[in-house]
């Protein structure tokens, strides 16, 4: 065999083991969607303001705008959406266009499947297990998860972004504690499995959650250390989804109310799901 024959050999098995990693990573995101999905409960309560009676007040006020009474408590939401997504920093963001789709089964995990449509796509998934992005969906760049720091820092995201797309996982009950911070402001507890998150939500009159805060565990920062940092964005654009008001305009970033801030993931929802069980 010659030298050039052993080349493209060695780059025929390359491209090959990254087909295969690339299948492997779609059959375990393909498994984890089924797995949350089976979260959905078959027969949901339907919302009552009597659910949530003896909440602080600004507690009450965003259930009674997010929910409306009679609405089937599904807990388990699919979202569509485009907008940009940051490849840099504030001070060169290199936004990139993006689609992604999503299923949130707070507080079990989540799915983000996200794929960029600039001049060099970069996709892949984020998950309560994973973060695997790659250059063309081969070439990895990014792939971490599997141990405590992700899963810390997962269950954060996931928290946080039921408060905007499944209030119904987020009624009083086993593991979910509210209270007031101030007159406009709640904070929301959740705690599973040994996790433990806190999310604070501003509610403008009516009970519209137009921002949501929290210490999130981290390496987004120069050292590359995990620790708590601020972390949250803004809501706006909300709409009537199944008795839900939901916000399909969202943008949220690092260091948030810092002047390090910067949304580096801004989206426009083009859809919102409720997806039934298997029977």
């Amino acid at each position: 065999m010659n030298l050039v024959t052993l080349i493209l050999a060695i780059l025929a098995a390359g491209l090959l083991a990254l087909f295969v990693l690339r299948g492997l990573d779609q059959r375990a995101m393909t498994a984890e969607w089924a797995r949350l999905a089976a979260h959905q409960p078959s027969e949901p309560l339907r919302y009552s303001p009597d659910m949530v009676a003896d909440l602080p007040e600004p507690a009450r006020r965003y259930f009674a705008y997010t929910i409306q009474p009679g609405t089937p408590l599904y807990t388990v939401v699919t979202i569509e959406m485009t907008g940009q997504f940051s490849l840099g920093t504030k001070e060169a963001p290199n936004y990139q266009p993006m689609m992604a789709r999503q299923i949130l089964a707070a507080p079990y995990g989540f799915v983000w499947a996200m794929r960029t449509t600039g001049k060099m796509p970069f996709s892949g998934s984020d998950s309560g297990h994973w973060t695997r992005f790659g250059i063309f969906g081969l070439i990895p760049v990014a792939r971490q998860g599997g141990d405590p720091d992700h899963a810390r820092s997962a269950f954060g995201r996931y928290v946080s972004e039921a408060i905007f797309w499944t209030p119904a996982a987020l009624l009083p009950g086993p593991g979910v504690t509210w209270a007031a911070v101030d007159a406009n402001t709640a904070r929301v507890t959740v705690r599973q499995g040994g996790q433990e998150q806190a999310v604070d939500i501003i509610l403008d009159p009516e009970g519209r959650p137009t921002e949501v805060s929290f210490q999130r565990w981290t390496n987004a920062n120069p050292e590359k250390e995990h620790r708590l940092q601020p972390f949250g964005g803004y809501l706006s654009d909300f709409r009537e989804v199944d008795g839900f008001r939901l916000p399909f305009h969202v943008e949220a970033g690092n260091m948030f109310g810092t002047e390090e801030y910067f949304p580096f993931f801004i989206a426009e929802v083009t859809g919102v799901g409720f997806p039934a069980p298997d029977p």
